[in-house]
């Protein structure tokens, strides 16, 4: 079965950093996409920032130039990097993973596998 467990969360004020991490197994991990999505109360999960297997990433408009999605292979981890955090991205944050190659799609819906979230407070 296919694990993903997220850290790093928490609560940070404006301006702010945090790295977010996901811990992946039963994967595998170098083929395939990986990404973050978020989900604020009452909105729909949007995407964050996607990876795929070549190293090609996609980010949210909203996050540009703010956040950075990596990969540690050695490790099985996934990391996002945030910077200069707002209180617009403040939500529950989620890894997700899906085995297809190909492009991957920033949108929830194509996504397989999704581990528990982390929950990100700006203020």
């Amino acid at each position: 079965d296919v694990q993903l467990v997220e850290s790093g969360g928490g609560s940070v004020q404006t301006g702010g950093s945090l790295r977010l991490s996901c811990v992946v197994s039963g994967y595998t991990y170098n083929s395939g996409c990986m990404g973050w999505f978020r989900q604020a109360p009452g909105k729909e999960r949007e995407g964050v920032a996607v990876l795929d297997s070549d190293g090609t990433t996609t980010y949210g408009d909203s996050v540009k130039g703010r956040f950075t999605i990596s990969k540690d292979n050695a490790k099985n981890t996934l990391y996002l990097q945030m910077n200069d955090l707002k209180p617009e991205d403040s939500g529950m944050y989620y890894c997700a993973a899906d085995p297809r190659g190909g492009y991957c799609y920033p949108t929830a819906t194509f996504f397989k596998d999704w581990g528990q979230g982390t929950q990100v407070t700006v203020s």
